[in-house]
Formats: C-alpha cells, structure tokens, sequence
C-alpha cells in the first residue's frame, strides 16, 4: 500500500466525472457532505478530501516543514493513485487555499474551479502575526486547543444569522473546533500565514470559476470575492444569504444547488 494511501483519506461517493472537494479549517471532510451526495446524485463522482492531519487523514506530513505546496502535492498524489487526472476542484476557505496550490503546481489536473468563501491573496503581516499567536498558543498548552480556537476561531466561521437561529449548526461547529489536533493547528495555520499570492494563477489559468461567499461572512470579504471575480476571466458569482464563512454547513442546500448547477455547466467528456 502506498503511504498517501494511508496519508489521505477521501470519501468515494458516486461515479462519473470527478469532483474534488476540499475543507476548511479547523473542519475535515464532513462539511462537505451534503454536497458530495447532491453531486453524486447528479451524476458525478465526488471525493471528499481529508486533508493531511485532519479528520481520517494521518499526521505524517506535519514532520515537514508547513506548506500548502506539500498539501497540495499529498492530494494530487492521492487522486493519481485512483485513476484520476482531470477534476473539478472546490475548495472552501482553506480549502480554497489548498485548491489554488494545486493549480499553481498543475494546472493541467484541474477542469474548473469553485471558490468558496476564500480569498487568492497572501495573508497581510497583521494576518499572519495573528497565525503565528495561534499556532504559538496550540504548541504552548495543546490539551486546551478547543478553547482556544473556540475563543479565537469559531466566531469568524459562522454568520450573526446563524449564531441566532441555527444552534444546532453551532454545536457541530463547536464540537469539529475542539477536535482540531493541536500539531495540526499549529502547522497549518504556519502553512496559511505562508501562502502565496495567486491572482497571477486565476488568471493564467482561465478556468470556469465559481465565486461563492456568504453575505455574512466577516473572515472573506465580498472586495476579496470581487476581487477572485476580477482576476478570473470566466467567473459565476453566488452570493448565499444568511450565512457566514461556512456557507456549505450553514445552508447546505442553498451551496448543493449552487455547485451542482455550475459543475453541470462547465463538465464535459473530458473531465474523467
């Protein structure tokens, strides 16, 4: 068995033209499951990344130094090994960063794109010191990670909407934030503060692209939105409402029918 065998887990969900997805953090997989099976039932393939160190996914990668390059070659490598060499590719929030990675590094592996409530520019130095006091706090006191991304993260990733009248979505959020493995905290949000800029990417790459942000969403502005639609000469914009940085786990089916609706446009025989 190969080691991304055992390195990355991914979901399998249906057949057909291939859909990759990928999560945001501190999340794994899961949030992208109502999707996964909106878009099997459409007719297509879905595989539910667990990136490196989250979910079922092993913690090998965190030996290395913390990079969204070595994430993005773990899931390549991963895919290849299923027979797979053309996908559409949604990625949200970090996921949106990893998806990115990946088509700087291969751009020839992806056949559209859907950007969910992330951003194509680098961390401002204020971001990133704000990375680093996070990672420092996990490293210095792991047993209390929860509460610490409870304190600091968890208020940012859903919308007022949904911190009102959906508690049921709050405590699933909660309960995925206190699940983060505190190494695995540390070393992606070192991998985040890191990332480059990849407005040169979007554009050289010309893609169909899907631009998806909640209209609450206080971590990825709508000028962060725009500006992804800017960058992208063929860009469809969906704006969900009501919801915030989670958009695909605050209202689930408003995001399945964005996406489906979008991958039905842009697949094609080729993508396999």
């Amino acid at each position: 068995m190969s080691r991304h065998d055992v390195s990355v887990h991914v979901r399998d969900i249906g057949s057909g033209p291939a859909v990759v997805l990928l999560h945001a953090f501190p999340c794994d997989g899961r949030m992208w499951l109502p999707q996964a099976e909106a878009i099997a039932a459409s007719g297509r393939r879905a595989l539910v990344v667990d990136l490196p160190g989250f979910g079922a996914s092993d913690r090998s990668l965190l030996a290395t130094p913390p990079s969204l390059e070595a994430v993005a070659d773990e899931i390549v490598s991963a895919l290849t090994l299923r027979g797979i060499d053309r996908f559409v590719l949604a990625g949200v929030s970090l996921g949106g960063y990893v998806a990115m990675a990946i088509l700087r590094s291969r751009p020839e592996l992806v056949a559209a794109l859907a950007l969910c409530d992330t951003k194509a520019t680098a961390d401002t130095e204020e971001g990133r010191s704000n990375r680093e006091r996070i990672a420092a706090l996990a490293e210095a006191e792991p047993s209390a990670v929860g509460r610490v991304l409870e304190q600091s993260v968890l208020p940012g990733l859903l919308g007022q909407t949904t911190f009102d009248h959906r508690p049921d979505v709050v405590e699933v959020v909660r309960g995925w934030v206190h699940e983060a493995d505190a190494r695995t905290v540390a070393w992606y949000q070192r991998a985040m503060a890191r990332r480059p800029d990849s407005q040169r990417a979007l554009a050289d790459a010309a893609l169909p692209t899907l631009v998806l942000r909640g209209d609450e969403d206080a971590l990825s502005s709508a000028a962060d939105a725009d500006l992804m639609v800017a960058t992208s000469p063929d860009a469809t914009v969906v704006t969900v409402p009501g919801v915030g940085h989670l958009a695909n786990v605050e209202d689930p089916a408003a995001v399945a029918e964005a996406i489906v609706r979008f991958i039905a446009l842009v697949t094609d025989p080729q993508t396999s």
